[in-house]
């Protein structure tokens, strides 16, 4: 294949992973609502061991012997994309359990502009067109699906709801600016702060159903650690902005997955503005696959 040729192919591959990882995590919502008697700490606790573990297998079975190695090689950026995950991971947790579900998706749909912002800054990338048009048209559909929902709320909720953002937004910028170390280990790193602070808050009350402990297997093995992957992998082909463009897909499919599943019927605007967070978002997605197809190899891979 000529050397052309390749980044379209990489971009196109990028570009398939975010909405296949974004469409996975959408059901998180709808695993939660299914939990028969977990709370979100006991549900924060086994998520988070399946994840580690799933991460782990998945590392052996990749580096071998070598896998203590590719831990250490994260290095301190590494650490500080884990904190950072982990810290958005809390963040979140304090932000819905604090304000309404509608300002924390609000504070949420900022993710590609704080994230566009920083890689202006400290990557250098440039924000092109296709990029800002799908942006604004994407976070129109967003303020469309909380219209209505947003209040004052609780200011610490609300300012939560904030540091989440800017937590996964700094996130995303390591992972992009070492796209060429194996950063696979950061989710080891976020698991286990998840887990041990989960565990210092709930360590004596640990026993949920099986039923419970296997929607939070599928939660954070399957979903979680199959999505963060994705989304690492994506990250080194493209730009940081755009990687995170896609993540709004899940905030305008998980209500869509509840209203299919227990038929808890969303608001109108909820249906209008995950259509329009889909069809920006889909549109664009589209366009980058189409330029890989147009593109034929003249060598094979």
């Amino acid at each position: 294949m000529s050397d052309m040729a390749l980044p379209d192919i990489r971009r196109g591959y990028a570009t398939a992973l975010m909405v296949i990882s974004s469409i996975m995590i959408s059901f998180g919502g709808l695993l939660i609502r299914l939990m028969e008697e977990a709370d979100v700490w006991q549900i924060m606790v086994y998520r988070s061991a399946a994840l580690i573990f799933v991460i782990s297998l998945i590392m052996v079975a990749q580096f071998g012997t070598a896998t203590p190695a590719t831990v250490r090689a994260i290095g301190r950026p590494g650490l500080l994309a884990g904190v950072l995950m982990a810290g958005a991971t809390f963040s979140f947790l304090q932000s819905i359990t604090n304000t309404s579900v509608a300002n924390t998706l609000f504070m949420l749909s900022g993710i590609p502009f704080f994230t566009a912002a920083l890689a202006r800054v400290i990557l250098k990338e440039p924000l092109t067109r296709n990029t800002l048009i799908t942006m604004i048209c994407a976070s129109v559909g967003m303020v469309v699906m909380v219209a209505g929902g947003i209040g004052t709320g609780s200011l610490y909720g609300n300012l939560m709801g904030l540091v989440t953002a800017l937590c996964f937004s700094g996130y995303a910028i390591i992972v992009r600016r070492h796209r060429g170390v194996e950063m696979q280990p950061v989710l080891l790193v976020a698991g286990v702060l998840v887990l041990a602070v989960s565990l210092m808050v709930t360590w004596r009350d640990l026993a949920i159903p099986l039923h419970d402990i296997f929607l939070c297997f599928l939660l954070g093995g399957v979903l979680s650690g199959g999505a963060n992957l994705m989304f690492i992998i994506a990250a080194r082909h493209i730009a940081a902005a755009e990687l995170t463009i896609f993540m709004l897909l899940e905030f305008a499919l998980g209500p869509l997955w509840v209203w299919m599943v227990l038929n808890e019927v969303p608001r109108a605007a909820t249906l209008i503005g995950g259509a329009i967070v889909i069809g920006a978002v889909g549109l664009r997605a589209l366009t980058e696959l189409q330029r890989t197809q147009r593109r034929p190899p003249s060598v094979p891979l």
